[in-house]
């Protein structure tokens, strides 16, 4: 680790070797998704800033219909957490790369219920998370679900 330096700027880290810088690209890039709903307002669905994807929140909005999945709160949840992995695989990643969720409930007692669905697609190392009722969600919406990701990509040092 001596040959690596890291620093960070406005919340990004940057990690250099040997004096080259391991996050060139340093531009936003948005992510988006055929199979997930497009934005329903002036956002991106994601941004991806070096190996850093902020996924925007996700409702259990099926992207085909442009409607709610019906069946409850279980049933959105499930939606929304698919539609974030549609959104990671666009980028080639996966659920697994998610390091940080939070998840807005129009009712907290839907917590148990949320949760049960939650865990069926985190069984390996899940990541961290915050749970809070909200005074309500876009279109009336019972779940959403945002998420930051950690996709590692190889940089290449020039000594190959």
């Amino acid at each position: 680790m001596a040959n690596y330096t890291s620093r960070v700027f406005y919340g990004i880290i940057y990690t250099e070797r040997k004096g080259i810088n391991m996050c060139e690209k340093k531009e936003k890039k948005v992510i988006q998704s055929e199979n997930a709903p497009k934005a329903i307002g002036p956002y991106s669905p994601g941004v991806m800033v070096c190996d850093l994807v902020f996924l925007s929140g996700q409702l259990g909005i099926d992207p085909s219909s442009g409607e709610f999945v019906q069946g409850g709160v279980e049933a959105q949840t499930e939606q929304a957490l698919k539609n974030l992995r549609s959104l990671l695989i666009s980028n080639g990643g996966d659920l697994s790369d998610i390091v940080k969720t939070t998840i807005f409930l129009a009712d907290i007692k839907d917590f148990s219920r949320v949760n049960e669905v939650y865990g069926s697609f985190f069984t390996d190392c899940p990541p961290a998370r915050s749970t809070i009722q909200v005074a309500g969600l876009p279109k009336g919406g019972l779940v959403e679900i945002e998420a930051i990701a950690y996709l590692h990509q190889d940089y290449d040092d020039g000594n190959d």
